[in-house]
């Protein structure tokens, strides 16, 4: 049995595994992120949190989304750190992956 993790065993032999406490798992019985993962959630914050410090006072007060480009940037960089580069998708490749009627 895991860290996090309780057996209970009912009359009629059944067995019930609650993990967490019942709460929710990834807040109660995670074991974390890897450094890896971590890393660029970092950049992406700060990368937001720059943004904000630059354009803040002329920014609406609303919930703002990270640009998808930035993201993308941001696992580029990681990858490359990596030494691992990936290929670009042909123009072909992106029109037949955002065309739900072609199948599989």
């Amino acid at each position: 049995m895991r860290a996090n993790n309780e057996e209970y065993t009912l009359k009629d032999g059944r067995r019930v595994y609650v993990i967490g406490q019942g709460r929710l798992v990834n807040l109660a019985a995670a074991e974390g992120h890897p450094s890896e993962v971590m890393d660029m959630s970092f950049a992406n914050q700060f990368l937001g949190l720059l943004k904000l410090a630059r354009d803040g006072k002329t920014m609406e007060r609303k919930v703002y989304e990270l640009p998808p480009e930035q993201d993308q940037e941001i696992a580029a960089t990681k990858l490359s750190t990596m030494g691992i580069h990936i290929d670009t998708l042909t123009q072909e490749q992106i029109t037949y992956s955002s065309d739900y009627s072609a199948g599989t």
